[in-house]
């Protein structure tokens, strides 16, 4: 019989191992108040540590976003421009120089290479174009195509290019080299195998044969050098291709992406030396970034447009193209059917020796 003066208890009856039951004290209201009260204020903490981790991200975004530089007008009119790729192939127009678009003083590109990105988004290839190849750029006549840059900045680039392959470039970004330096040292240089000692007379420096080490300064006068290089400026592509391959081998590693504070040291380096047209974001590169997020050296394939040698014209050392040859590679470009190209025509540049 229940004590009507005494507080009933729910639950609080045990099996007693005497057979019998012995009552359990109920929680106090103080300390359930308590445990309440602990409750909220951790959940309170993780909210902050949420929201304080999210306004990082974002402000990171942001900064990164701001330190990325728009071209504007960066693309000609659209009258007469070639069509978009098949599918949701892109071609990319990507040059190296010693200013940023739109600094003061003319200034050819020292790089010049399409990327074309397939519509599958399994392999890359990097399609160099010689500096000095003999083209014709609209209202300048017949001169070197590094030139239309100086000319006409990207826009003249852009419709020399298109004019010349019969292919629309989707996104154009500019490299400066000095942002260029800065990337090396974040990401602590890379490693290349050179096929020969050779000797750079301009810069008074010699490459040894065999696994030469390439960061900061010495990486710049490795891609950039010219003379002496036995196929010239071919050969000066192959460097670049090997060098990017290698590059991107290292950005993908662990080593990088696992390291918070040196992955973000790369991304400013970055977004601090690329320049871009108008209509890309960061959210443009993050997402290209993870659709090729499988792309690994073996599925990078570099080449170079179809020539037919040098010649001397007007006292200029020129590239001569291979319009015949061209065609159907390009043809190739248009249609993202570069795999089968390769496979039945050959012209993948061999990396494995960098001259």
């Amino acid at each position: 019989m229940t004590d009507e003066a005494s507080p009933v208890l729910e639950n609080t009856r045990k099996d007693d191992p005497a057979g019998g039951e012995e009552a359990v004290p109920a929680e106090p209201p103080k300390k359930r108040r308590l445990l309440r009260r602990l409750l909220i204020v951790t959940g309170l903490i993780f909210a902050m540590v949420f929201a304080a981790g999210f306004a990082l991200v974002m402000e990171r975004q942001i900064t990164l976003n701001g330190n990325i530089e728009r071209i504007p007008g960066a693309f000609p009119e659209d009258v007469g421009r070639p069509v978009k790729a098949v599918g949701e192939a892109q071609n990319w127009l990507l040059i190296g120089s010693d200013k940023r678009p739109g600094e003061s003083g003319n200034q050819r590109a020292d790089t010049i290479m399409i990327v074309h990105v397939p519509a599958g988004r399994d392999r890359l290839t990097l399609i160099g174009i010689p500096r000095d190849s003999y083209v014709r750029i609209p209202g300048h006549g017949n001169n070197k195509i590094n030139a239309a840059y100086a000319f006409g900045g990207p826009k003249l680039l852009i419709k020399t290019v298109e004019d010349l392959t019969k292919v629309r470039i989707d996104h154009f970004a500019a490299l400066d080299f000095q942002g260029f330096v800065a990337m090396t040292e974040v990401i602590g240089g890379v490693d290349v195998y050179v096929a020969r000692k050779v000797y750079d007379p301009m810069n008074k420096i010699t490459w040894p044969q065999g696994q030469v080490h390439l960061q900061g300064e010495k990486a710049l006068l490795f891609v950039r050098q010219r003379y002496n290089l036995p196929g010239g400026d071919f050969d000066r592509i192959k460097r670049q291709q090997a060098f990017v391959g290698a590059m991107g081998h290292k950005i993908i590693s662990k080593e990088l992406l696992t390291d918070p504070f040196k992955l973000n040291a790369f991304l400013e380096a970055l977004t601090k030396a690329v320049s871009v047209d108008s209509g890309v974001t960061l959210s443009t590169l993050r997402d290209l970034a993870l659709e090729l997020r499988d792309i690994r050296p073996n599925t990078v394939d570099s080449t170079t447009i179809p020539t037919i040698g040098t010649a001397t014209i007007k006292g200029a050392s020129v590239v001569r193209l291979d319009k015949k040859a061209g065609m159907s590679f390009f043809e190739a470009v248009r249609n993202d059917t570069l795999e089968e190209y390769f496979n039945d025509s050959g012209g993948l540049n061999d990396l494995t020796i960098v001259p």
